[in-house]
């Protein structure tokens, strides 16, 4: 990387050759949005999605101060080392969100870019906005106070590498750890694709810029390729970061040497705590943040993501009282053996899957399945493995027991 000149330019730097590409390769690749009931699944590269919504918000009167990329993909291009996979596509989109009008223009404007991407043959003639948010939308979200304008449309993707178009007039805090706090600026490699017939190569692309909104793009870089976790004023994010925390803790990321980690753990919880008070509010986000953060290929994390985030909430907790505090371990508890449950259901399915049958149908064992914490017993089995969590559901309330 090279910096970029100017007061800010701690802010910022230029992608080097291999970034770009790393870039290009996303923005290339094809993500597959599915629809519910019959509407076909629409498969979709980054960059035409980026055109055509852009296009279609200048069409309708919309400025947009630039595209950006954010959150994971924009940390997975920008590493050096150690270059981790990416979840969800963040987009932004630098918009005017200043009256209601603004807010309705561009959420129709955005789902109606999704008609360019339906199969040929389907008939658009009755589909509205409103019938692609039915059938496309997994989530939708709008925040308008005096620190935060900006809209979310988050389309569904069953692998849980949702697109989310994100339309920002301001944003009091737009990162939770320095790791995740890099936004690439777009528009010049878009700019790239509408006029250049030639080729990227290692001595022809575009100049792209990144910024860390941390403040300083070294130390987030340094963070970033050390696997360090650090943050500014945690209980300004929304739920503590508690949660992305544990994520990255159970991704081998530990505290960088400057952080108080004790100091840090409490006020997440405390935060975590105070927007999410009630039971019902943490077993739904709990359980939609494991949908939403761990894929098929790192779902064996899930059950030591739910112990780190047990031991965080037990030793961290100071701002509940005996039995809520009680309650919300228990509630992590059930979690727990849910994920162990399903993961020995998969891993016993994906055995029987394995095994050969000789001549007469008989069943040749001459093989072992090593299942996601490594025994070799055969078959995995996390019940009698003795992966069960040490205290069962015995105090939650009848809505959580454990089925």
């Amino acid at each position: 990387m090279e910096s970029v000149n100017g007061e800010s330019s701690n802010r910022f730097q230029v992608l080097c050759h291999d970034q770009v590409s790393r870039l290009h390769e996303v923005m290339e690749e094809t993500v597959p949005i599915h629809g519910r009931g019959n509407f076909p699944t629409l498969e979709v590269k980054l960059k035409d999605l980026i055109q055509v919504v852009r296009r279609k918000l200048k069409e309708a009167g919309v400025s947009v101060r630039d595209v950006r990329l954010n959150g994971g993909g924009a940390s997975y291009i920008v590493g050096t080392e150690n270059v981790t996979p990416y979840n969800d596509l963040d987009l932004i989109f630098g918009v005017d969100l200043s009256t209601t009008n603004d807010l309705q223009k561009i959420k129709n404007t955005a789902l109606d870019s999704l008609l360019n991407f339906l199969p040929e043959g389907v008939n658009t003639d009755n589909m509205t906005s409103c019938t692609l948010k039915e059938a496309y939308v997994h989530k939708l979200v709008k925040v308008c106070n005096d620190n935060d304008r900006w809209s979310l449309i988050s389309l569904s993707n069953r692998t849980g590498r949702n697109v989310e178009l994100k339309f920002v007039d301001k944003m009091r805090r737009q990162y939770e750890f320095t790791v995740d706090s890099f936004q690439i600026i777009l528009d010049s490699l878009l700019t790239f694709y509408d006029v250049s017939q030639t080729p990227m190569s290692e001595h022809f692309y575009p100049t792209v810029i990144a910024e860390s909104v941390y403040g300083n793009f070294d130390e987030a870089m340094y963070h970033l390729n050390k696997k360090l976790i650090a943050t500014k004023q945690p209980e300004e994010i929304r739920g503590g970061g508690l949660l992305k925390y544990c994520n990255l803790l159970v991704r081998g990321y530990n505290a960088a040497p400057d952080v108080d980690i004790q100091i840090l753990e409490r006020y997440m919880c405390s935060r975590f705590f105070i927007d999410f008070s009630d039971i019902a509010q943490q077993k739904n986000k709990l359980e939609n943040y494991l949908v939403n953060h761990f894929r098929d290929d790192d779902e064996y994390l899930k059950y030591d993501y739910m112990r780190i985030l047990h031991r965080v909430v037990d030793e961290s907790t100071i701002c509940l009282m005996g039995h809520e505090r009680r309650q919300t371990l228990n509630l992590i508890q059930c979690i727990a053996y849910q994920v162990l449950v399903e993961q020995d259901q998969k891993a016993q399915h994906k055995y029987f899957e394995m095994q050969q049958f000789d001549s007469q149908n008989n069943l040749v064992i001459d093989q072992v399945f090593y299942g996601p914490y490594g025994n070799s017993s055969g078959y995995y089995n996390a019940m009698n493995a003795g992966y069960m969590p040490q205290i069962m559901c015995t105090s939650a309330p009848q809505y959580l027991q454990c089925s």
